[in-house]
C-alpha cells in the first residue's frame, strides 16, 4: 500500500527522494511494503554493489539486509525527519508513518539510525 498522493521527484543535493503532493497528517501511515531480505552472507555481496546505499539491516540480531519495494528504499535521511519506519520482520514488511504533519510538496524523510542512536552519523556522512 502506497497512498496515491506520494510521488518521487528529483531532491535537493540527494538525487531522488519521496514527496508528497497533498498535505497529510501527523501519524498516518502512508507506505506498507514488502521487502526483500537475504542473510548475512548475501548482504556482504550486496554490500559491494550499488544496493549498499538501499540496504536496511534486517532482524533481530542485524545481521540480514533487506530491500524494501515500492518507495522504501527511496526516502532520504534527515536527523530529524518527519517519518519513522517500522519492520516486521515475521510478515517482512516494512511501514512508514509520518510523526509531523506534511505540508503539500514537501519531501518525507526517515533517520536511518537505529532508535537511540538518532545523532550517530549514518555511513554516507563519514566519507
Amino acid at each position: 500500500m502506497i497512498l496515491p498522493i506520494l510521488t518521487i521527484a528529483p531532491s535537493p543535493s540527494r538525487g531522488r527522494g519521496v514527496f508528497t503532493t497533498e498535505r497529510i497528517a501527523s501519524g498516518t501511515v502512508i507506505e506498507i511494503a514488502p521487502v526483500i531480505v537475504v542473510d548475512n552472507i548475501q548482504r556482504t555481496k550486496w554490500e559491494e554493489t550499488l544496493l549498499y546505499d538501499y540496504i536496511f539491516e534486517w532482524g533481530e540480531d542485524h545481521k540480514s539486509a533487506a530491500i524494501g519495494l515500492g518507495y522504501i528504499s527511496i526516502y532520504n535521511h534527515a536527523i530529524d525527519p518527519n517519518c519513522r519506519y517500522d519492520m516486521d520482520y515475521e510478515a517482512e514488511t516494512m511501514s512508514i508513518t509520518t510523526i509531523k504533519d506534511i505540508k503539500k510538496g514537501e519531501e518525507l524523510f526517515l533517520n536511518y539510525n537505529a532508535e537511540g542512536a538518532e545523532e550517530k552519523p549514518v555511513w554516507f556522512e563519514l566519507h
